[in-house]
């Protein structure tokens, strides 16, 4: 049974979160059940508040982990919890906040999702290349496969920025940073035809955006979010697909081939390699996979 002083102190914190915070009555409820959760939790081991120290605390959170409970949760407790206790500590009900050397329990970084070599293979495919705008888009697609370039950075392609004889681009990436890419001799194949063929009809004389709508305008994110959409559908890939997914795709495809990791990251236009590292762990846990599956003894 959850003791007397416990049970006060709960009601006063939370009557300060109505009236003093004014929160919504879901989040006092969630408030509510997370604190109600930690005062039983203390009293089926003999515990009150006034009593929890931090390894106390800390237990309580492993316990959540243990129950399956994903670090964003055990935050969101980890986030009640310490606002209690700062609270009581406050009202000089308690001398020692045990919260205040706890660290914030840390999420795993998910891992991209990527595209297969087949998959890709029949998302690049799909374009028309009878029509304009399907030429348009499969020189998108395989510039994006073939550089892994941000969405961004490729409707933000300009003529100038293109050198068609060494087939790299150049690139205005995050913090105003520029780089030189690579796009490889199909995607290059088909911007030259794109641009020989489709962007003089549609461009205005001003825009200088390699990629343009039939208004004459530059390509939107947006727009290309839903040609790659469109396309993906066409191939037959039913699982949710995005222009970010061709960029790890790009990158785990390159390192599965035997890529240099500083090479990868410089193309990527990341600043720190721990970002590029990401998809060695993709590549690692595909590894992981395919032994399961295959292996006797997996």
């Amino acid at each position: 049974m959850i003791d007397a002083s416990t049970v006060d102190w709960l009601s006063e914190y939370l009557e300060h979160l109505r009236v003093e915070r004014g929160l919504a009555h879901n989040t006092l409820d969630a408030y509510a059940r997370d604190l109600r959760e930690l005062a039983t939790w203390l009293s089926d081991r003999g515990r009150t508040l006034a009593s929890a120290d931090t390894d106390v605390v800390a237990r309580y959170l492993g316990a959540l982990g243990e129950r399956g409970l994903g670090a964003r949760s055990q935050a969101r407790h980890l986030s009640a919890v310490r606002g209690l206790f700062r609270f009581v500590r406050a009202q000089r009900y308690i001398e020692h906040d045990p919260t205040e050397l706890l660290d914030r329990p840390r999420a795993r970084a998910r891992l991209p999702t990527v595209l297969s070599r087949d998959e890709v293979e029949r998302l690049l495919a799909a374009p028309d290349l009878n029509n304009p705008a399907g030429l348009r888009d499969a020189a998108m697609l395989y510039t994006m496969y073939a550089s892994g370039l941000r969405v961004s950075e490729l409707v933000g392609l300009e003529l100038e920025g293109l050198s068609r004889a060494e087939g790299l681009v150049r690139v205005r990436g995050k913090g105003d940073k520029e780089r030189l890419v690579p796009i490889g001799d199909v995607a290059s194949e088909l911007v030259e035809r794109y641009l020989h063929d489709v962007r003089p009809q549609w461009a205005s004389a001003r825009e200088q955006a390699i990629f343009v709508t039939p208004r004459g305008t530059r390509m939107t994110r947006q727009a290309f979010w839903k040609i790659v959409r469109r396309h993906a559908l066409t191939a037959g890939i039913a699982r949710a697909i995005s222009p970010h997914k061709l960029r790890h795709s790009f990158a785990t495809h390159l390192l599965e081939g035997g890529a240099d990791l500083r090479a990868v990251q410089e193309m990527l236009g990341h600043s720190d390699i721990a970002t590029t590292q990401v998809y060695t762990h993709v590549l690692t846990d595909r590894l992981q996979a395919v032994h399961r599956r295959y292996h006797p003894r997996g």
